[in-house]
């Protein structure tokens, strides 16, 4: 591989060629037609220097796509039709159709995966526990640092002592339905994803094809006479099922006898593959593991009673109980659909009902969150107020919830709650704000169910999770069980017998195996619907889209494998222009710059904890001195607050308080002054919002008008003290402005908060 050129780009013009590919088909997502256009532009624009377009037109482009050999992985497609016996001589509809299920090698997937340059240092080669030397704290964060890659790595060097040495790689799978027309009469797909447990959580929630399209399930229909018969109902699963079977049937023998595969850092490692989790939601768990609904997938609760304390479900005790009983007896007393074969029966080492992760998408946030406890607050008021008086009450609720200031992470709702779709994100959004607005309209205790819920929450969003956090949650989760009860006695619910409520009783164990839950939720996959199959939908003709759709994917997986090919080679530092610059043997260096919106996530290494820089733009209509800035804030003491600052930054040794400090022993400063309507704040908080090492940016605004609407002066956390715990070391701020100056030769800009920007408590 060394020297060569990726198959279908030569030349000098390689990386051009793909930069150009990237902005037409995977940015712009340019049409056929569109390409044409500006290709056609471009030639003109080139007649008279004698030089021509990268790209004649769009066929020249597609080729050059479809020539590349990096990163192809073939179609490949199977048909499944019914074979049963007819019962009658007027068979349904459904029973003579036949079924298209499009897929692609997994082990083909898992290889580029493996191979990718940009994993190299974003991958987990053994599982691990990890523990904090200071008090001795178990941590789990990514995978493979959960307890089913230790012990699943132990089960197959016991069973097969040859595989020492072999690299565990634990295959992650994810599927749901999406609809991608509706207004055009309902169009839905069902695609199924494919990851593995050895790229850390942070680069599978990255949407960096660390979660990848593998196929597209068959979803059969017929008319309404027969869509609810148990013939048609048992169909469909054993289909659902006999379609994993044949797609991953690849992945049977290296489970089995490890193979050798080329790694992204050009070594060779011996590899055999498991089965380890599934991201379904609950409608897809229940067909996943053969349950019956209403039923929990995990344990053997009765649906009646799900809170009890109860055995886990296995492989094993399925196999036991379907050898045992009837059908009638499954489905009563355990909850298992017997007629049904999972697809993990044809998988070594594999058990549905242990690869069920976490999903803290549908179970907590759409779920506990939007339809439990929203809408029993909303029912008890009914209840206990009458439906007009509620009505009033609801009203202000959601005046509270709309009159939530602007700020950074905060989503605005100007209407309130009250609109019919919520997305994840909505509700994300209104978790923040929610407790607030309802304060002083329902009991504590209702306050107190949702204060307890969203401490489990936001606990098991964590992107590490220790032995104390796990104790912080089972005891979350008791306070919550404790204080929801208050809609029962208030009879506003019967029952607390919900599955996805239910859930939360499962996170703790479901953290000691699979790591932090945030690694495998649905909104990974949700996510992908976009790219994977919601974009390139809309880039059809809408006639047989699907083939044109996997087109496109192969397209756009080609493009990203040549550019982590052609990053590898050192062949796309610096952009277009710079190369160009390079060529003439000119340098010229572009400052960084930054758009004011609403921050982003960073994908840059943590180099620093937290850094702050001012916008390259200064505001010359404002305060040119020191004394001007006081009289335009306000704020008279601004000159002594400046004077006492660089007192302390001459003499760092200075142990007064700078207020004690007389001002005839501070130095002067009377010179000119730049202020700044903004700054970009860039700092170290891994979470959900942040990149795959941990880094977020975020914009600060302290200007008189904002957007023509009136002034905007941002609220920061000040540290005042580094050695308190958590927000006990911070106090809120308002900032006023920004502002650098020259002192003594030396620039002084916003290189700490307390420097440039004047705040108030």
């Amino acid at each position: 591989m060394e020297g060569e050129f990726v198959p279908g780009f030569d030349g000098d013009e390689d990386t051009f060629e793909v930069v150009e590919l990237e902005i037409l088909f995977t940015h712009a997502e340019m049409s056929a037609k569109k390409i044409d256009m500006l290709l056609e532009i471009w030639a003109a624009s080139l007649l008279e220097s004698g030089g021509q377009p990268l790209f004649m037109n769009h066929a020249d482009l597609y080729g050059v796509i479809d020539s590349t050999r990096v990163g192809n992985v073939r179609w490949e497609n199977f048909t499944i039709q019914y074979t049963g016996e007819e019962r009658n001589n007027d068979p349904a509809p459904w029973m003579s159709d036949v079924y298209d299920v499009w897929f692609r090698d997994p082990r083909e997937v898992i290889h580029n995966i493996l191979a990718n340059s940009g994993f190299t240092d974003e991958l987990d080669y053994v599982p691990y526990r990890e523990y904090d030397a200071s008090n001795d704290q178990r941590h789990w964060q990514d995978f493979m640092s959960g307890d089913w890659a230790w012990e699943q790595a132990d089960r197959i060097l016991g069973d097969d002592p040859t595989t020492a040495g072999a690299t565990l790689v634990p295959v992650i799978l994810g599927s749901d339905k999406t609809t991608v027309s509706v207004a055009t009469g309902q169009t839905d797909y069902y695609p199924l994803y494919l990851s593995i447990g050895n790229v850390r959580n942070t680069v599978r929630r990255a949407h960096r094809n660390a979660v990848v399209l593998i196929g597209f399930l068959a979803m059969p229909k017929t008319t309404r006479e027969h869509a609810s018969t148990p013939a048609f109902r048992r169909f469909k699963r054993q289909l659902f099922h006999s379609s994993l079977t044949r797609i991953l049937h690849s992945l049977c023998r290296p489970m089995k006898v490890p193979e050798t595969v080329l790694f992204g850092d050009n070594y060779y490692r011996r590899v055999i593959y498991a089965l380890a989790a599934y991201i379904a939601n609950y409608e897809e768990q229940v067909l996943l593991s053969c349950i019956v609904r209403n039923w929990c997938p995990k344990c053997l609760a009765h649906r009646d009673n799900l809170d009890e304390n109860a055995l886990r479900r296995s492989r094993e005790h399925c196999d036991t109980v379907i050898e045992e009983f009837e059908l009638h007896k499954l489905w009563e007393t355990y909850g298992i659909v017997g007629d049904i074969v999972p697809f993990t029966n044809d998988f070594p080492r594999a058990d549905i009902h242990q690869m069920l992760s976490p999903d803290i998408l549908h179970q907590l946030i759409k779920g506990g969150f939007k339809d439990h406890l929203v809408d029993w607050v909303e029912r008890y008021l009914v209840h206990i107020h009458g439906k007009s008086e509620a009505e009033k009450i609801l009203d202000d609720i959601d005046r509270r919830i709309a009159a939530v200031a602007p700020f950074t992470g905060l989503r605005r709702f100007p209407q309130g709650r009250h609109f019919k779709q919520w997305t994840g994100d909505d509700s994300k959004g209104l978790m923040k704000v929610y407790i607030a607005a309802i304060e002083g309209h329902v009991p504590k205790d209702v306050v107190r169910t949702f204060r307890a819920f969203l401490e489990f929450c936001y606990l098991v969003r964590r992107n590490v999770i220790t032995e104390q956090t796990l104790a912080e949650i089972d005891d979350a989760l008791s306070w919550f069980h404790r204080f929801r009860e208050v809609f029962r006695n208030a009879g506003v619910i019967e029952t607390f017998s919900l599955p996805r409520q239910h859930a939360m009783k499962h996170y703790p164990y479901l953290i000691r195996q699979f790591g932090a839950p945030n690694g495998l939720c649905s909104s990974i996959t949700e996510s992908k619907h976009v790219k994977a199959v919601k974009r390139p939908y809309r880039r059809t003709n809408r006639f047989k889209a699907l083939g044109q759709m996997i087109l496109i994917n192969q397209r756009l997986d080609k493009l990203t494998a040549a550019r982590a090919d052609f990053q590898e080679r050192g062949m796309l530092n610096g952009t277009c222009l710079s190369k160009a610059f390079e060529v003439l043997g000119t340098y010229i260096h572009f400052g960084d710059d930054y758009e004011e919106d609403a921050g982003d996530t960073l994908d840059d290494p943590m180099a620093i904890n937290a850094h702050v820089s001012l916008t390259r733009k200064y505001q010359r209509a404002r305060a040119k001195n020191v004394g001007a800035l006081a009289a335009e804030l306000g704020v008279p003491e601004i000159p002594t607050i400046l004077c006492q600052f660089l007192h302390s930054q001459l003499h760092p040794t200075d142990t007064r308080n700078p207020e004690d400090i007389p001002l005839y022993e501070c130095p002067f400063f009377d010179g000119k002054i730049r202020v700044y309507n903004s700054a970009c704040s860039t700092f170290f908080a891994p979470s959900d919002l942040s990149g795959t090492h941990g880094m977020r940016r975020e914009y600060i605004r302290s200007c008189p008008m904002w957007r023509n609407e009136g002034p905007r002066y941002d609220c920061v956390f000040v540290v005042t003290d580094p050695q308190a715990d958590g927000m006990r070391g911070l106090d809120v701020a308002r900032i006023l402005c920004f502002f650098s100056f020259k002192y003594q030769g030396t620039f002084i800009s916003k290189s700490a908060i307390d420097c440039t920007a004047l705040y108030r408590q």
